[in-house]
């Protein structure tokens, strides 16, 4: 399906004369990932963008010196001069904010709801799954911008050769990772839906109903429309299960011999990962990937599939695949760092699933398979603790070296029995590995100094605060060393 793409943003914004009646929009935690790109994109497009958030971080700052209004706390005064507010499911209903919005009938909408708008015009490309989006969202965009097509893009996580996690192209292209934690994706109606995995996470929201959540990514499948393409990962076995009830055209990408756009011969040299694309009636594709791990081959594959389906040229894709920095916190390798005894490594991931932490663990030992592996873990939430806690249990033993932190807990109450001290004695039950429970962060440094050995790989592990602590590493004074 080849689309034209070189209509501007004034005729975009021309065909939108009832979004124009918006002038100030306020974003309840502007902070977030998701929230601040879609705050961006606004922001560049002309309208009066202010938000809160509980407290500063580079993503506010940024949007500051972009012109934003940035509170920090919240407080009903904040929403004085909002035409319409924004908010996220991870913001309570109690929230003074809210409330104040409410009392002078200010409209309140969810954040999918404000980029199902920006979508609304535009050619969507739609990137779900449970795991994978922001890379696979990172990589479409590097391609489409190689081929110089200039697309919007909003993404969860640092797109790092922009430079940012959104920005507002000028073409009608805009590619959005889509959420599915709280089925907030069922707003969006893109041209062009990807989804690279389907598993059981964020179970409260589909009631603990696993194929209530498989219905819901089918219905948001038919979001698109009668014309639109589905671009589904094959090697998935939820996904290959789901694709006789898809009503859209379906394109297959995978590892597996009947997928339509088909990786072969993968191989992995440190942080590069080489292999084959195989597409129907076009030429095959030696890609050279700037990311490692397989997981990421399939990632490249889903973006390969869209760029080829909107004949896209191939030099770009190339170009794109070879180019690439990734996205902050996905194998996001800090550079290297002096201990007591040498020299480690440090890779900063934010995989928080089970299946993210192995495919992460597996990119670490192919590409580096002669250094000692110590991962400094921080379960993400109680609840997806208590869910999958066998399941975490069998990937963490995999390591050499296990330091826990407790759980990050996102506003959720403990669980009995679902924390980290638990889910050390669990591992350590089993024999394989001596897990280290470190209850207090700022021990961390006199703990790692007793550990650490030259050559080690230093994996920091989740969604939560465990990545200011690979930033910080050295600027700490951990008594290890500095960051070269």
């Amino acid at each position: 399906m080849t689309i034209k793409h070189t209509q501007d943003l004034a005729q975009i914004r021309a065909m939108v004369p009832e979004m124009r009646r918006v002038k100030a929009i306020h974003f309840i935690g502007i902070g977030g990932a998701g929230m601040s790109g879609i705050a961006e994109v606004l922001l560049n497009e002309g309208y009066q963008i202010s938000g809160s958030d509980l407290a500063a971080n580079a993503v506010t700052d940024r949007l500051a010196d972009k012109g934003a209004t940035i509170f920090i706390g919240h407080q009903a005064h904040n929403v004085a001069h909002a035409s319409v507010v924004v908010v996220s499911t991870a913001i309570n209903e109690q929230n003074p904010e809210i409330q104040a919005a409410r009392e002078k009938r200010i409209p309140i909408v969810r954040r999918a709801e404000m980029l199902a708008e920006l979508m609304r015009f535009r050619h969507g490309i739609a990137v779900a799954g449970t795991h994978g989006k922001t890379t696979t969202t990172a990589l479409v965009t590097q391609i489409y911008s190689e081929a110089g097509l200039d697309p919007t893009f909003v993404n969860g996580g640092l797109v790092k050769s922009a430079g940012t996690n959104a920005r507002l192209g000028s073409s009608r292209i805009l590619i959005a990772e889509a959420d599915e934690s709280d089925a907030s994706f069922l707003h969006l109606q893109p041209m062009v839906t990807i989804v690279t995995n389907i598993e059981a996470d964020h179970m409260d929201t589909y009631g603990g109903d696993f194929e209530n959540l498989k219905q819901t990514f089918i219905d948001f499948l038919h979001n698109l429309p009668f014309y639109g393409q589905a671009i589904l990962c094959i090697d998935d076995p939820v996904i290959r299960e789901l694709i006789p009830r898809v009503s859209r055209q379906v394109i297959t990408y995978g590892f597996s011999d009947d997928a339509d756009v088909r990786i072969e011969n993968y191989r992995q040299n440190g942080q590069q990962g080489r292999f084959t694309v195989v597409r129907q009636g076009k030429a095959n594709l030696d890609i050279t990937l700037n990311i490692p791990g397989r997981h990421n081959a399939l990632n490249a594959a889903a973006a390969i599939a869209v760029a080829t389906e909107d004949d896209i040229h191939d030099e770009a894709i190339l170009r794109a695949m070879a180019n690439t920095q990734g996205t902050g916190r996905r194998f996001d390798h800090l550079g290297e760092f002096e201990t007591g005894n040498g020299v480690a490594m440090l890779v900063d991931d934010y995989g928080h699933h089970p299946t993210e932490v192995d495919v992460t663990i597996k990119a670490a030992r192919n590409g580096w398979a002669e250094k000692r592996l110590v991962m400094i873990f921080q379960p993400h939430r109680y609840t997806r603790t208590r869910d999958l806690y066998d399941d975490f249990a069998n990937v963490l033993e995999q390591v050499d070296v296990l330091i826990m932190l407790d759980v990050y807990a996102a506003g959720e109450k403990p669980i009995a029995g679902a924390d980290g001290r638990s889910l050390c004695r669990t591992i350590r039950s089993r024999g394989k590995i001596d897990p280290i429970f470190v209850p207090d962060s700022q021990t961390l440094p006199s703990v790692l100094a007793n550990i650490l050995q030259d050559g080690d790989l230093v994996l920091t592990q989740g969604a939560g605060d465990v990545g200011k602590v690979a930033r910080h590493l050295a600027a700490l004074e951990l008594n290890i060393g500095r960051m070269q």
